[in-house]
């Protein structure tokens, strides 16, 4: 019978092209916007201000000099250390970020320079598996610090990070101590290290250098905390304050000390700079501290290994 099927062939169906993303939707206050208008707000909503996550690439574009930015240990790859495996193996994980990021690992460190003054500066990648501090994260963060203090140089470090790579199991623990040593040293030296934390800064970087800065600006709207606060609000049993763990919370409880949006960070970032490095030169030219061998990684000159040292966590 052909009630149940076409008698002739009348319309034919068509396979579905893929389209580029054109428009998204305001997370806030639902307003669509077109992606390309987007980009050229430094992916902030006009309407509202509320600020979309950005990556790395787009950071270099709107702090540093004519997007100039002089990458070190760029090839640096994790390694699985404990045969994880989860849902899938943990080395999957690793080689599916690196396709689908083009990136080694979360964290890209290098030189460049904001209104001329050159700096180290660390920007983390949060769609590199939530932007998780492993070996190699914490390897590169530590490599930077010493390249600052080699140099004398401002050190600025974007986090955007879910905390630890827990499939390193302890050796992604041992990062927090041995980020947090760096820095310390880092400060003996009179040195600005400036912390800017984006959406979401928790778990271990917020336990760790995250925190540590000389000046904590924040981006408005970014979560900030150790847990999460649906893990908060089920071990407390409480409901939580409004805005609870966002920037302007840490602000008016002292965590941060400044929310700074997008188009004001450059000149912000410049304010501080112009103002800390006169002090951390006089330093230098009195002679209060003097920088030594040990100052730096016991390191080869080459530092484009594809892979990380087994010593790694024992720096």
């Amino acid at each position: 019978m052909s009630w149940f099927k076409r008698a002739t062939d009348g319309l034919k169906t068509q396979k579905k092209k893929d389209m580029p993303e054109l428009w998204l939707k305001c997370q806030s206050c639902g307003e669509v916007i077109y992606k390309k208008e987007l980009e050229k707000n430094y992916h902030v909503c006009a309407k509202c201000d509320f600020h979309f996550r950005m990556k790395p690439d787009d950071y270099i574009t709107l702090l540093l000099d004519e997007e100039q930015f002089d990458e070190f240990n760029a090839n640096m790859l994790s390694v699985d250390f404990l045969k994880f495996k989860a849902k899938k193996k943990y080395s999957d994980q690793i080689k599916a970020a690196v396709k689908k990021t083009g990136k080694n690992d979360a964290v890209r460190t290098g030189f460049g320079k904001i209104h001329g003054q050159e700096i180290v500066i660390c920007m983390m990648d949060f769609s590199f598996i939530g932007g998780s501090m492993g070996s190699v994260v914490g390897e590169k963060i530590a490599r930077a610090t010493d390249e600052a203090i080699k140099r004398r140089l401002p050190l600025i470090i974007l986090s955007a990070s879910g905390g630890a790579r827990m499939m390193e199991g302890a050796i992604s623990l041992m990062q927090l101590a041995k980020t947090s040593t760096r820095l310390a040293k880092f400060a003996e030296k009179g040195l600005p290290f400036i912390s800017i934390l984006t959406d979401p800064t928790t778990g271990g970087v917020t336990a760790s250098f995250a925190m540590l800065g000389d000046i904590i600006l924040a981006e408005p709207g970014a979560l900030i905390g150790f847990a999460g606060p649906r893990v908060i609000k089920q071990t407390i049993g409480q409901d939580l304050p409004e805005g609870f763990q966002r920037s302007e919370f840490q602000l008016k409880h002292g965590f941060v000390d400044a929310v700074v949006s997008r188009h004001e960070m450059k000149e912000k970032l410049k304010q501080i700079i112009d103002f800390t490095m006169p002090a951390a030169m006089n330093l230098a030219e009195n002679g209060e501290f003097e920088v030594g061998a040990s100052d730096t990684l016991n390191q080869s000159e080459n530092d484009d290994s594809t892979t990380l040292n087994k010593d790694v966590g024992a720096n």
